[in-house]
């Protein structure tokens, strides 16, 4: 097997770290919606490929989540060895901690794999 350097893309996958900006609105409640069609990561059990849609519905306050920042956070789960149960709430968790929303959600819908299919749901609502 060869050993190619790495690309410049895996290079901002690798350094990813979630940025917030300041909301230009924040005397108003509104809501955001952000759907990411291409996240992808790994059975923890079986190794197999596990990809998913990851939506997230936020009503922020102070702080609104740069969307390359998410992008590439999302894309940075595809070599991890992780349960549909674990990304879900990680991506919820480490939303939470840097927005700290009036409302947040987050959906991981996974794609059937042995014709099962993951709806995961993490949402303020149920705290």
């Amino acid at each position: 097997m060869v050993d190619f350097p790495m690309k410049y893309g895996e290079k901002s996958i690798q350094k990813a770290k979630l940025q917030v900006w300041k909301n230009p609105n924040p005397e108003r409640d509104y809501e955001i919606n952000i759907s990411y069609p291409e996240v992808t990561c790994l059975c923890p059990r079986s190794g197999y490929p596990d990809f998913a849609v990851i939506t997230v519905t936020y009503v922020p306050v102070k702080k609104i989540v740069e969307l390359k920042s998410l992008k590439l956070y999302l894309n940075s789960f595809r070599n991890e060895y992780i349960s549909h149960e674990e990304i879900t709430n990680a991506v919820f968790n480490e939303l939470e901690k840097k927005l700290k929303p009036r409302f947040l959600e987050v959906v991981g819908d996974f794609n059937p794999r042995g014709n099962v299919k993951t709806l995961i749901k993490v949402s303020s609502e149920n705290k």
